[in-house]
């Protein structure tokens, strides 16, 4: 993986950058940009592509310091700062629509950071209050919890208690999909 220098370069030449690396970098790419740089151009296209999961995107969300204008009304934001605020807007709805996916097994580098948010956000709540960003809790305790595991155990018992041929036949059309004792086999692609 490619080390990133955003201390120098013009606008054209981050966002260049960013387009040029393997989709497998921009996670890295995501969390180590300088928001004090081009966070507008460059973390707004890196920050919608299909390849940043749902931990990535929390960390480079906290990396953008939204604490800053969270009790902030937009039109009070400094000018200077508009485009992170709207980088900001786009992730936070990202987030809350589902649109970065929580993979297995893979921890959160922000954990402290979205446990303190979250409990800030409680508190609003109940004083009634509302920052510019709510994080979903629903959505982000997939990852925060991981209960994308599964007890492999348990998944061997399902379907070894009462083998049938039939149902090996017909489950890609029972169930629109693969059988998940078929796509465990599968290698894992390594990161």
């Amino acid at each position: 993986m490619q080390a990133f220098d955003w201390s120098t370069g013009t606008e054209t030449e981050h966002l260049d950058l960013a387009r040029d690396a393997p989709p497998e970098d921009l996670p890295h790419l995501a969390r180590s940009y300088d928001w004090s740089m081009y966070p507008e151009t460059v973390l707004g296209w890196v920050m919608a592509q299909k390849g940043i999961d749902l931990g990535a995107a929390l960390e480079v969300f906290f990396n953008g310091e939204p604490e800053r204008f969270n009790y902030m009304r937009k039109h009070d934001v400094p000018e200077e700062y508009h485009g992170a605020a709207r980088v900001l807007d786009n992730i936070c709805l990202r987030v809350n629509s589902g649109f970065y996916l929580a993979y297995p097994h893979q921890d959160v580098a922000a954990r402290k950071r979205v446990a303190r948010w979250l409990e800030y956000q409680q508190c609003d709540r109940e004083e009634g209050r509302r920052g510019r960003w709510i994080l979903d809790e629903t959505i982000l305790s997939t990852l925060l919890e991981d209960t994308l595991r599964f007890d492999r155990s348990e998944e061997d018992e399902r379907y070894f208690d009462e083998p049938s041929l039939m149902r090996d036949l017909f489950s890609p059309i029972m169930e629109l999909e693969l059988s998940r004792r078929i796509m465990r086999m599968l290698p894992i692609k390594p990161r």
